[in-house]
């Protein structure tokens, strides 16, 4: 299942969120979303756990709990939206 994980602060690595995700679960994937021009992190991260049950347990437990001095957003990543009809500007 992957997680989306915002709020983060921005000095967190993938190596702590993998960890503090990996007591709830086997964690399969991290990557934390920086700026395409500086490189700087955006404050979300993607975790992919292992199986379902890993995922809802990472959620329950650690949404709405801090890390780093942010209280963390932790919810079932959606599929990116496909863009829909484009608005020309005139």
């Amino acid at each position: 299942m992957r997680l989306y994980v915002g709020n983060l602060n921005f000095d967190t690595t993938e190596d702590t969120l993998r960890d503090h995700f990996a007591a709830h679960g086997t964690v399969e994937e991290v990557a934390i979303i920086t700026d395409r021009e500086t490189g700087r992190p955006r404050g979300f991260a993607f975790v992919t756990m292992a199986s379902e049950d890993d995922g809802r347990k990472a959620i329950e437990e650690l949404g709405g709990k801090e890390l780093e001095g942010r209280t963390l957003n932790v919810n079932q990543a959606r599929e990116r939206q496909s863009g829909g009809p484009r608005r020309d500007r005139y």
